[in-house]
């Protein structure tokens, strides 16, 4: 079984919000990806950004144009 981690889930209100956030997260090198709303929140879009919790921490200041932030463990 694998071992479990703390992630960030960043949650957008449209589609398109979660697209341009990939698209300036690439342009800035901002560590994550692009997944699936996990289905333990209920957010505007079925899209989330997922970055590890280190990741967050380092990078916080960078992120913008999000509807809200959790912490899952997955």
């Amino acid at each position: 079984m694998r071992e479990k981690k703390l992630y960030r889930i960043i949650t957008f209100a449209k589609t398109t919000d979660a697209f341009a956030f990939e698209k300036k997260s690439m342009a800035e090198k901002l560590p994550g990806r692009i997944i699936p709303l996990p289905v333990k929140i209920s957010a505007g879009c079925g899209l989330a950004w997922r970055m590890t919790e280190e990741e967050y921490k380092n990078y916080r200041n960078q992120i913008t144009g999000y509807e809200g932030i959790y912490t899952l463990e997955m």
